[in-house]
């Protein structure tokens, strides 16, 4: 459940969402909750057909759902043709973090005096934002942030707690970070004297596009040569990993624990379950969706579903499929010599 202090009338949120208001448009409503646990003080919304078992005892004050079910709704509804979509929109509406913040420096952040911050920007306590750094109208920099020489962030972009961007970074508008995403480490480059390992400098950046979000933990590695590029609206879980190099096109979505190696290209539209693996130098076209903990090792160029990972199983009938996997390649060799004796017959 998601509560404000402050409310609105059903009318105010049926313009903004631009739905078809049936009821009483003065009621108020502070806050948004589920179906099953809404009051009459709730807006509530009905987005996935498993819940329309509880639309009935809903003692919300209103309703958010499609017109299909709009007779069916014992309360006032607001009826939206992608009702998922107004949930967004309304979720956004109840947001306790909208314009918390208050613009301004904290007295224990530490700005360098060549920093560049527009009108409205917020930098937290404990903040370091480094030399060369331009921050644009209206962001928001959260508690222990690290910003790096010479990084830009864009107009009202947001960073959460102890958010650590190296040097060179360049971060678009309206763009999120969670807590504890870093962005621009070095990425894993190393050249083998038969002995130990030998870095290689990482000169590149890394450089995300508008209406970015990046999850919690996240880490996107800059370039070795070139930057990182992350396109205009993708979407990144907590703990996806990032190699130098990758790019990812616009409107793309990874899903938790993603790890995509470097020099890899994803395309537009693309969506990656959770823990889906890429491997290195691959090129993903654009429209393609890889099923949870799939493992990549060649390159996609058809848009489409694609799979590799097993569901689970009872483990005595997995230790059985684990033998005959073994065997696949003998019951191959097997069966290709009888095709050939057939024909030869």
């Amino acid at each position: 459940m998601n509560q404000d202090a402050h409310s609105l009338t059903l009318a105010e949120i049926a313009t903004r969402l631009g739905a078809e208001l049936r009821g009483d448009g003065a009621q108020r409503v502070s806050g948004l909750a589920t179906l099953r646990d809404a009051g009459p003080e709730h807006i509530t919304f009905l987005a996935n057909r498993a819940y329309l078992k509880d639309l009935a005892d809903t003692r919300a004050a209103a309703v958010l759902l499609h017109p299909s079910h709009a007779q069916t709704c014992p309360v006032a509804s607001l009826t939206l043709a992608n009702p998922y979509l107004g949930y967004a929109e309304l979720s956004r509406l109840f947001d306790p973090l909208a314009n918390r913040e208050s613009a301004g420096v904290h007295l224990s952040a530490v700005v360098a005096e060549d920093a560049q911050l527009g009108e409205g920007v917020s930098v937290g306590p404990q903040a370091v934002i480094e030399s060369g750094v331009i921050l644009d109208d209206g962001v928001i920099i959260g508690p222990g942030c690290v910003v790096g020489a010479d990084t830009r962030i864009g107009a009202n972009s947001r960073l959460h707690a102890n958010v650590t961007l190296y040097h060179g970074v360049v971060i678009g508008a309206r763009a999120i970070l969670h807590s504890g995403c870093v962005i621009g480490g070095d990425g894993f480059g190393f050249a083998h004297d038969g002995k130990g390992w030998h870095k290689i400098a990482q000169l590149g950046g890394v450089v995300l596009g508008d209406d970015v979000e990046v999850g919690s933990c996240s880490s996107i590695d800059r370039g070795a040569l070139g930057d990182t590029l992350i396109g205009d609206d993708v979407k990144i879980d907590s703990q996806v990993q990032i190699a130098h190099n990758v790019q990812i096109g616009e409107h793309s979505a990874l899903a938790g624990c993603v790890g995509i190696a470097g020099s890899t290209r994803v395309g537009r539209h693309c969506m990656l379950g959770g823990g889906v693996g890429l491997s290195g130098h691959l090129t993903i076209c654009d429209g393609v969706q890889v099923t949870g903990m799939s493992l990549v090792t060649n390159s996609i160029h058809e848009p489409g579903i694609y799979s590799s990972g097993t569901g689970a199983m009872d483990n005595a009938q997995w230790r059985r499929n684990a033998v005959r996997f073994k065997q696949l390649d003998d019951i191959a060799r097997r069966l290709s010599r009888l095709e050939k004796a057939e024909r030869g017959a």
